[in-house]
């Protein structure tokens, strides 16, 4: 007879059964499995391992860099250029696809390795009882029904419903995105639990920090949560960027265009007479003016260049075009602990009963000043100062340091703590309002412990007294602790008024209590704990928000940027986190991952627009956030530094992962590493990407009208110059437009990366994700500019060539002089030019002439070069190139001149209509502000 089928993991709420039921559910019993069962299981639902995902080939990834309209024209010209004869032409095209290509092939080659890194999470053995003796087995064989043996420094090897626990608590913050390690338990908790409430519950992949368990596996390999996570990571979307979209956008416009310019001057050409072989290389020549051949190298650089700069400010990028799109971000979704907190839980305020008011009537409340672990702070009451800390607050502070195993330590001026986070600043505590940690303990031995566990929620220990009597102090939950004390029912509901104060601001609250022990005793027992204690007060923590972060929100605030917060942390803390940091007013929304999951798409789309907090939620939800932003046209940077953000960090625009506390998930899932894992470093990076779009929409508005310009060229000549002894007159050959193409224009376009950041960069909203890169202004100056440009490369080769004819130089000498002068013209154009490009609105005096001297570094290069270009005998030999005279170089540069006037001009123009516009805006709003105030009586707020 046949075995029944394994339940679905996924179909079966495992913590929602008793863990007896849960055990005949899954068929096994607490012996655990027979190893026939066991192998018979493994047959049926395979090991436990996850899937790796097969990534692209280097073939595919190859073509990849290929397939690209402009790169098929290149490559076009390049195949009739050499089938014609034109050699050296077409090995200069092919060299230039060579190299575009390569840059392109080797950035992609380093792919993503989320998956593997997930892999590397399954432990290699565990422990396991088949036929009720203990196995170590290879994890790999781990079956649903395996009872596994549970030890603190274990790595779990599968998802498993708890059989019996004895004060366990696993590390869960990868998964859940909790900071504290999670106190385990047996018993049932509700059906709709988050994922980092499902105390009965152990997560393969997580670590075991303390004590003992056993466990049944319910879900192994990908059916696990992180199986789960590993299966997003494989479906989330790798999203095509702002500028790979624009640069993708303006590529098949050009190629359209210059395809039919290029059929357009040929079929001229032929019109005209020209022999066909000249009319293709006429063609051939406008297409290679027309593409901007050093635009994709340039475009490399400047990104290269704002990875360095973004690294000097502590973000590291992993993916190029990461750095572009951190500048279009209209959105930030940031994890709570450590990005905007300090991830340094620190007590803020302590709450004392009235001596004499055993019912809690008439407590004093105070503040503790300072944040972190150093233990620098005063204590204050009704925000001003304290002269003294009284006897009650010291005594409480006393016990909360003496019922603790943790301990402060200082390396290299760092002051940290070793031990659980919330009894580390219990330490801080009471090391910041002079109460001695080590001379304390020593003065109070302690003789016994009862540790902290999940059933209990509490700790106990009994010390010794400097006068030899012992005293039992406790701490732990406020539920817990005031069972154990002498306060009637109205005194547990004042203290328990006060807790709720405490938590309404976020805050973890433990109350702390103290008891005499009547009897000379060395140890504890239970009935020791079982009530008489006394109250000595509360103590409310919070991990406070980073005051950068503070200061980081409000600039992306006015930066246009929306900044949502999205954590494994409970609402109430997750709610007053956000108001401290400015992400929310006082009472504004918060949502949980519980009502995340009961909406729709559409529901969850219009949710996310006005809600900015997010608590307990689990790595389904967060991917969901992600795409119901995306699918509102937004530009998406996500945070994260667990196996659980991986899926998030990948599908979003841009993922940033935490360097120091992030997992190595994570950090290969992102685009962005933070190496100070500080949100003020996002806002650094944004600011950053912002520039470097700046630069680049400069480099463009510098690189596109010299590429018009030149097709001009061609097909003003093409149209109108005349057949000399039956060969067309051309001002310039598609090898002396490469060479302004590729030396020229990069040497002049690079240094427009290193101009310094435009004052309004973080003043103006987002730039919109369907936004062409080429707007109106830049069209318009690039046709002016063209304009220009051929007019005065066409007049001095036309002034050169009869000049010198008429003064009797051979034609073909003078036709290789007009031609050099043509080049020269060309180049001196682009260095005044270059000087209009260094700010696109104000003047180089207005900006400074020597805040990029690399703009300097590159014209003096690039007139080097041209001077190597005119008299050098080899540059003749492969540019068909010739000496000028200086006259020639008086009147090319005169000429060139020209385009400094013009430029002025538009730009006055510009600046002028953008000013009428912007008055015209503020005009309008304040009329409609006027007539909501007329139609409503009330005074409209400030924008």
């Amino acid at each position: 007879m046949s075995q029944p089928a394994l339940p679905s993991s996924t179909a079966v709420a495992w913590h929602h059964l008793p863990a007896g039921d849960a055990l005949s559910r899954i068929g096994s019993a607490e012996t655990g499995l027979t190893d026939d069962e066991a192998a018979r299981r493994l047959e049926e639902v395979g090991p436990n391992v996850i899937q790796r995902a097969k990534g692209d080939s280097a073939l595919k990834l190859l073509f990849r860099q290929i397939n690209d309209p402009l790169i098929y024209v290149l490559l076009a010209a390049a195949a009739i250029a050499i089938a014609m004869g034109e050699a050296i032409d077409g090995a200069v095209v092919l060299a230039v696809v060579v190299l575009n290509t390569a840059i392109g092939f080797v950035q992609e080659f380093r792919a993503s390795k989320a998956i593997e890194a997930l892999v590397g999470m399954v432990p290699q053995t565990a422990t396991a009882l088949r036929g009720g003796q203990r196995r170590v087995i290879p994890a790999a064989e781990v079956v649903p029904g395996d009872v596994v043996v549970l030890e603190a420094g274990d790595k779990i090897p599968a998802d498993a419903r708890l059989l019996s626990v004895k004060n366990l608590r696993a590390d869960e913050s990868a998964l859940t995105g909790e900071s504290v390690p999670s106190d385990k338990q047996v018993g049932v908790v509700p059906e709709d639990a988050a994922i980092g409430d499902r105390k009965n519950l152990a997560f393969g992949g997580t670590l075991v920090t303390s004590g003992t368990g056993t466990a049944v596996v319910v879900a192994t390999g990908g059916a696990t949560e992180l199986g789960r996570i590993s299966s997003m990571l494989r479906e989330a979307t790798e999203i095509e960027t702002p500028l790979t979209r624009s640069m993708a956008r303006v590529g098949r416009v050009l190629t359209v265009a210059i395809v039919a310019v290029a059929l357009l001057i040929v079929g001229v050409a032929l019109l005209r007479g020209y022999p066909p072989v000249d009319a293709m290389l006429a063609g051939i020549s406008l297409a290679v003016a027309a593409i901007p051949e050093g635009l994709p190298a340039i475009i490399t650089i400047s990104l290269a260049i704002g990875v360095q700069r973004m690294a000097r400010r502590r973000a590291v990028i992993r993916k190029l075009p990461a750095v572009e799109t951190l500048g279009s971000t209209a959105v930030i979704c940031s994890d709570k602990t450590g990005t905007l907190t300090r991830n340094e839980m620190t007590v803020r305020a302590l709450w004392t009963p009235s001596s004499g008011a055993p019912g809690g009537e008439g407590g004093e409340a105070f503040e503790v000043a300072g944040v972190g672990y150093a233990p620098e702070g005063e204590l204050r009451r009704g925000g001003a100062p304290a002269p003294d800390v009284p006897e009650a607050v010291r005594a409480l502070l006393r016990a909360g340091l003496l019922c603790n195993d943790a301990c402060m330590t200082c390396k290299g001026g760092a002051h940290g703590i070793e031990g659980d986070p919330t009894e580390g600043a219990l330490v801080v505590a009471a090391q910041k309002l002079g109460v001695d940690a080590e001379a304390t303990r020593r003065e109070h031995p302690r003789l016994d412990a009862v540790p902290f566990s999940s059933e209990r929620q509490l700790m106990a220990t009994l010390n010794q007294a400097p006068g030899g009597e012992r005293v039992i102090f406790m701490k732990g939950a406020p539920e817990a602790v005031l069972g154990s004390t002498a306060l009637d029912e109205a005194g547990r509901a004042q203290v328990m008024a006060q807790v709720e104060r405490m938590a309404a601001q976020g805050m973890r609250v433990l109350a702390v209590a103290a008891r005499p022990l009547d009897r000379s005793a060395t140890a504890l027992d239970e009935a020791d704990l079982a009530g008489g204690f006394e109250l000595l007060g509360l103590e409310g923590m919070i991990d406070p928000p980073r005051p950068e972060a503070i200061d980081a929100i409000k600039a992306c605030h006015d930066a246009g940027i929306t900044v949502k917060m999205i954590t494994g942390d409970h609402l109430t803390t997750a709610r007053a986190i956000g108001e401290q940091l400015g992400l929310v007013g006082e009472g504004a929304r918060a949502m949980n991952g519980t009502e995340l999951s009961r909406l729709s798409d559409d529901e969850l789309r219009a949710a996310v627009a006005s809600t900015h907090v997010f608590a307990r939620v689990a790595p389904e939800h967060k991917l969901r956030l992600v795409k119901a932003l995306q699918a509102g046209g937004e530009v998406v940077a996500m945070t994260g530094d667990g196996v659980n953000d991986a899926p998030a960090l990948k599908q979003a625009n841009i993922g940033v992962a935490m360097g120091i506390t992030g997992t190595a998930v994570s950090k290969e899932a992102a685009d962005v590493v933070l190496t100070d894992d500080n949100f003020a470093s996002i806002r650094a990076a944004v600011e950053e990407g912002r520039r470097v779009y700046d630069n680049l929409v400069k480099a463009l508005a510098f690189v596109l009208p010299t590429n018009l310009g030149e097709a001009l060229i061609l097909l003003v000549a093409v149209m109108t110059f005349p057949i000399l002894g039956g060969t067309p007159m051309m001002p310039i050959t598609a090898v002396q437009i490469l060479w302004v193409n590729l030396v020229a224009t990069v040497a002049l376009s690079l240094p427009l990366a290193f101009e310094a950041m435009e004052k309004d960069v973080m003043s103006r909203p987002p730039r919109e994700p369907g936004a062409p890169i080429l707007s109106r202004f830049v069209l318009v100056r690039t046709v002016i500019v063209a304009v220009l440009m051929t007019a005065g490369a066409i007049g001095l080769f036309l002034y050169e060539y009869f000049s010198e004819v008429r003064g009797g130089v051979v034609s073909d000498v003078a036709y290789r002089e007009a031609q050099t002068a043509a080049v020269t013209t060309v180049v001196l154009f682009q260095i005044f030019y270059v000087l209009n490009c260094r700010s696109l609105r104000d003047s180089m005096l207005k900006i400074g002439l020597f805040t990029n001297p690399w703009v300097y570094v590159g014209i003096g290069a690039l007139l080097a070069l041209q001077l190597c270009f005119v008299y050098a005998p080899f540059m003749h030999t492969l540019f068909g190139s010739a000496p000028l005279p200086l006259d020639a170089w008086i009147t090319s540069t005169l000429v060139a001149m020209s385009i400094l006037p013009v430029m002025t001009v538009e730009r006055w123009w510009r600046n002028r209509r953008e000013r009428r516009a912007a008055e015209g805006a503020r005009r309008a709003a304040a009329s409609e502000a006027g007539a909501m105030m007329h139609r409503g009586g009330a005074t409209p707020s400030h924008p």
